[in-house]
């Protein structure tokens, strides 16, 4: 890999620990520069803008979230095992990348209205699309209860999904597999004994 691709992603990589832990309003270029070690000006041979790293930063991470989808949790598989498939990806992808996750899940809903980022609210829109048609699939064949709208058992499952980059650590007993095993089981046939 070239200094050039090596050095932007060791800013991608700093920029997504600052963001994550301070928000991107208030992580500053000169924090991110010194996080690299160089002078806040070196970065812009890299990134035209904080904005420009904020973007490729999610572009970039939800491309790849999406891609996984559609590789591991085809339409062919049936809807219980897409569903699983489904939330097997988003952990491993949260275990993998714990700060671009919280960044993505903290700072997306603010700028999902800036036209600059229409195009990550788009990938975004096609990745939830890929669990909304799981579960409506799994409705159409009487897998899924069709009592609760897709939309909200969508939400439930999806913030307990990604919320858990908040609680769970890589190097917990209670692996990312464990989890996915738990949640499809809560959510799907219930807490009660």
């Amino acid at each position: 890999m070239p200094t050039v691709e090596i050095r932007r992603a060791d800013i991608l990589k700093a920029s997504a620990e600052l963001f994550a832990a301070k928000g991107v309003a208030t992580t500053t270029v000169r924090a991110i520069a010194s996080q690299v070690g160089v002078r806040s000006g070196a970065l812009y041979h890299y990134f035209p803008s904080k904005d420009a790293i904020v973007q490729e930063l999610l572009h970039t991470y939800v491309r790849e979230l999406k891609a996984r989808y559609d590789e591991e949790a085809p339409r062919s598989l049936e809807p219980r095992a897409r569903l699983r498939a489904i939330v097997e990806v988003s952990l491993r992808t949260a275990a993998d990348d714990p700060h671009t996750t919280t960044v993505y899940q903290s700072e997306l809903t603010n700028l999902r209205d800036v036209p600059e980022y229409r195009h990550i609210k788009e990938l975004a829109d096609e990745a939830q699309q890929c669990w909304l048609e799981a579960i409506d699939d799994g409705k159409r064949a009487g897998v899924f209860r069709d009592d609760i709208p897709s939309k909200v058992f969508h939400r439930f499952i999806r913030d307990a999904v990604w919320l858990s980059v908040k609680w769970r650590h890589p190097e917990d007993a209670y692996t990312s597999e464990d989890l996915a095993r738990d949640c499809m089981a809560i959510f799907l046939d219930g807490f009660a004994a």
